[in-house]
């Protein structure tokens, strides 16, 4: 029985599917004006398990993950690079494309872009302002009139007296209060605009993904996900305008993942602790942050770190390594490994406990090719069967044992090969200190010699 933490109750709930067997999943994908960060892929990774995890339960799951692909940072951006808009996010999409298939993760079933959605995004602030909800101000903007809706502040647990007497808004001199959010920026010179019955303009960030996933997906629908740094304003303020738009309840079940913390602070520019993924990749493989990132629970704050990654790098080594010299057979059903993963993963997709099953998998692996070698394929096969259901564990195994991506030992795979023939040919011949004269060179280079019954081989530390 899968139960998944509610962000809007603030507590676990059995997962109950507004139609049996059906799930329908949105979550807020990137604004595309720059790469993805280390928290973006964060985002990516998680909600990838949940769609994995929710198709392996036999779900027919709808995957919708938008892209924002019109707001004031892609303005700024495209106005100093002297570039079209369209020109800068579609050179980011493919980027991200690239980023989120190098981690492994699939591609959502939708992937609306604001753009492509200004129709539906327009109906939605009409009839806002027809039911009272939203007004255009003197400067030609529309808001939504915050006060008007009074479950406001319920998902964050704020309140509105609390919001205006701490000032936590951008004060706009068009707004009638301070806490009202615009739906529509009228068009200012040199800026993206498109026509409407309130006058050339762009539509605002939070109206562009209730209007993507009410088109999409309905006006009630199953799961929203996000990083837990949209949960207020842009998660607060989708519940206000789409609720008052259609009359009914928005999401049933809402999904945040914690932050990612460098040294215990939050990741951000202006500390100077920000990490771009893809220079992230070029000295660590994409599985070795994937296993990073899904170590920790989802909602958990993420601490990066090498070490951390360090870390990642070798338990997924001595994964691998388990499945060295194994062949695919077929899979063992009901095993208490399998029965184990899977109450791990239904309890609020607890990757951390999941993972541990998977080494305890390994470990009997281990001990069966000494001791039961019947069992060590089936077991070997089960492994690489639970790993796949949250994406790890799909490479060959002596493949990435050897690969020198993101290592920089300057050693290729012939070089290597070569030394340890000169090794075998210096042990041959009692050639001791040769022997270990070699030994140590590979050591240095971050190479480990596993001398055994069946011969020599080698990894990459």
């Amino acid at each position: 029985m899968l139960t998944i933490y509610n962000s809007f109750t603030n507590k676990k709930e059995v997962f109950e599917p507004i139609i049996p067997g059906q799930v329908r999943m949105y979550v807020c994908g990137m604004t595309v004006y720059d790469y993805c960060h280390i928290g973006h892929a964060r985002v990516l990774v998680v909600f990838d398990v949940v769609f994995r995890f929710l198709r392996h339960l036999g779900f027919d799951v709808t995957y919708v993950r938008n892209i924002t692909d019109i707001d004031d940072k892609i303005i700024d951006r495209a106005r100093e690079n002297e570039e079209e808009t369209s020109h800068l996010t579609e050179r980011f999409i493919r980027a991200m494309h690239e980023d989120a298939d190098s981690l492994g993760v699939l591609r959502p079933d939708m992937e609306p872009r604001a753009t492509d959605t200004i129709e539906p995004i327009l109906a939605m602030i009409d009839s806002l302002q027809q039911q009272d909800y939203a007004y255009q101000a003197d400067n030609g903007d529309v808001y939504f009139a915050v006060s008007k809706f009074k479950n406001y502040g319920r998902l964050s647990g704020k309140k509105i007296e609390e919001l205006r007497a701490g000032e936590r808004v951008d004060v706009d001199e068009g707004k009638a209060d301070p806490l009202d959010f615009v739906l529509w920026k009228s068009a200012k010179p040199g800026e993206p605009s498109w026509p409407s019955k309130f006058g050339e303009g762009r539509p605002g960030w939070h109206i562009e993904c209730s209007a993507m996933s009410n088109s999409l997906l309905g006006n009630h629908f199953d799961i929203h996900g996000g990083g837990q740094d949209l949960q207020f304003p842009h998660h607060e303020n989708e519940i206000a305008q789409s609720e008052s738009c259609n009359g009914e309840k928005f999401v049933n079940y809402w999904m945040h993942n914690g932050f990612v913390r460098v040294n215990e602070e939050k990741m951000s520019k202006s500390l100077g602790n920000f990490f771009v993924l893809r220079e992230v990749l070029e000295r660590y493989r994409a599985e070795e942050i994937r296993y990073f990132m899904i170590s920790s629970h989802y909602r958990s704050q993420l601490n990066y770190s090498e070490e951390q990654l360090d870390n990642a790098r070798a338990a997924l080594q001595r994964l691998y390594a388990a499945l060295q010299d194994t062949d695919a057979v077929e899979i063992p059903a009901g095993s208490e490994y399998q029965h184990r993963f899977e109450q791990a993963l239904n309890d609020d997709f607890n990757t951390p406990i999941a993972i541990a099953v998977l080494f305890d998998l390994a470990r009997d692996i281990n001990r069966a090719k000494t001791e039961h070698q019947d069992q060590q394929h089936a077991l070997a096969s089960l492994l690489r069967y639970l790993g796949g259901i949250i994406g790890l564990l799909q490479s060959e195994a002596e493949s990435f044992l050897k690969s020198e991506a993101g290592r920089g030992t300057g050693l290729s795979d012939a070089a290597i090969d070569e030394l340890i023939e000169q090794r075998l040919q210096a042990r041959a011949s009692k050639d001791w200190a040769n022997a270990d004269r070699i030994r140590d060179e590979l050591e240095a280079a971050g190479i480990v010699i596993e001398d055994g019954p069946e011969g020599t081989r080698w990894r990459r530390r």
